[in-house]
């Protein structure tokens, strides 16, 4: 019998991770994700998917980030039908990642009819709110580990992977076939999650390739974090972080409680302004399930894992304003991660210019954003409707993604049992999945190549 796979994003590109799976008379769409980034890919959003929506059968779900997530609103508007199935985490943390993500297309078109900077009049959200919350009605949990028939005939089994809390692989058996999607593999030996669970291969593995051609540094993030605490306490200033709101937020709090209750940083505030990442703080503290030794350790001690002392969650935009006007020592946690938007703004306007403070980047920042402008020494940026002169001291941390490297990902794939019949190297940038493709022949002999953005394969 024969199964094919398209794939419909996350070839070639980072993002809109989306593979319909068909064989046997069903039509499985594993993964329903945004483009994000260039505007070549955002515009694919646009397009009109190449197979009839009406005709899924279901819809599986790695995670619950948006570029794996954020088109089930639009297709639920273009006539999906299926049932939406993930884990009980993903489920509730696209509770609030997708509304969120149908505000800012609502916000973003009412901007663009503001200032005329459309092509299309009047422009329009992709989605909003509205539509988000209509297309979470089809949302089913699943167990992890549990070997599911979702449609009849068609079986998935969800294993944890470590990436963000939820996240798993998924084995997918059809028409005789057993593809195997690895989602994103997350990090070994990292607080809070378990370590990716092996599985067994089969006909075909999808395998993320973020960063598939490199490895992370060695140093433990928490010292240099420690550092960067204590010489801006020193400076008598403010520490501003731009975070994801949805992992990264989560293992900020939980190196911060570390280093407080080992008396290795002052005992400051630590403030998080953002709706989001309170919400996600609040869905990680409720799924000790998917805990590791050491963050259930805590749990059973009576202690939040994600509470160090002076922790305050603002909850409007009022509260979050008056934080401008508080001089003392404080770290500040505000999304958007990457300076696109939100709080953090409002953050840096009024903290970049005093040198006593310090912005710490823990996240990845694309090329020609404004993080990268910073990154790269930039003496001023221009931020509201001001340009800004730069005199915080500027820091990073790259050990803190949530994402496996190299290392990571070939250890995932020692562990797992079985040797796949063909792997198709995908969710990663074009250099990065060539590199990761070639050492996966190299290291174990696989038949393995990046996958093509709209190809079909057979399975």
């Amino acid at each position: 019998m024969t199964v094919t796979i398209t794939f419909l994003g996350a070839a070639g590109t980072v993002t809109g991770s989306k593979y319909l799976v068909q064989g046997d008379g069903k039509k499985i769409l594993v993964d329903a994700g945004l483009f994000q980034g260039p505007r070549e890919w955002r515009e694919k959003n646009w397009s009109d998917p190449p197979v009839d929506l009406r005709t899924i059968d279901a819809v599986l779900l790695t995670h619950a980030h948006i570029d794996h997530t954020g088109i089930l609103p639009r297709f639920n508007q273009l006539g999906l039908k299926a049932p939406v199935y993930c884990t009980q985490a993903t489920k509730s943390l696209s509770n609030i990642l997708l509304p969120d993500s149908g505000f800012l297309q609502e916000e973003e078109a009412e901007w663009r009819n503001r200032k005329g900077k459309s092509r299309h009049q009047p422009a329009l959200p992709l989605y909003t709110q509205k539509d988000a919350v209509e297309a979470l009605k089809k949302f089913k949990s699943v167990r992890t580990g549990e070997r599911k028939e979702i449609v009849p005939g068609v079986k998935a089994t969800w294993h944890r992977m470590g990436h963000i809390l939820g996240a798993c692989s998924i084995s997918l058996e059809l028409g005789g076939k057993t593809i195997t999607f690895s989602g994103d593999v997350g990090r070994y030996n990292i607080p809070i999650l378990k370590d990716p669970e092996p599985v067994e291969f089969g006909d075909l593995l999808l395998i993320e390739s973020t960063y598939g051609d490199r490895d992370h540094p060695i140093t433990k993030p928490q010292e240099k974090l420690k550092e960067v605490i204590n010489e801006t306490v020193k400076r008598d200033g403010v520490l501003v972080i731009p975070s994801f709101a949805v992992g990264r937020a989560q293992l900020l709090l939980y190196y911060i409680r570390e280093l407080k209750e080992q008396k290795l940083i002052p005992d400051i505030p630590v403030i998080i302004d953002s709706p989001m990442a309170s919400s996600a703080t609040e869905i990680y503290s409720e799924n000790s399930g998917d805990y590791d030794e050491e963050a259930l350790g805590v749990k059973k001690e009576g202690r939040d894992p994600f509470a160090p002392r002076k922790l305050y969650f603002t909850t409007s935009s009022d509260e979050s304003k008056k934080l401008n006007g508080i001089t003392d020592p404080m770290i500040i946690i505000s999304a958007s991660g990457m300076l696109s938007g939100g709080r953090i703004l409002h953050h840096l306007k009024h903290r970049i210019s005093s040198p006593n403070n310090t912005v710490l980047f823990v996240g990845f920042q694309p090329p020609g954003g404004r993080g990268d402008w910073i990154l790269n020494g930039a003496k001023t940026l221009r931020l509201l409707g001001d340009e800004l002169p730069i005199r915080a001291r500027i820091e990073s941390i790259s050990g803190l993604s949530a994402h496996g490297d190299r290392g990571e990902l070939l250890r995932w794939c020692e562990s797992s049992k079985g040797t796949p019949g063909k792997v198709a190297v995908v969710h990663g940038e074009p250099e990065s999945a060539k590199a990761f493709a070639e050492t996966l022949q190299e290291k174990f002999d696989w038949k393995a190549r990046p996958a093509k953005y709209r190809e079909t394969m057979d399975v």
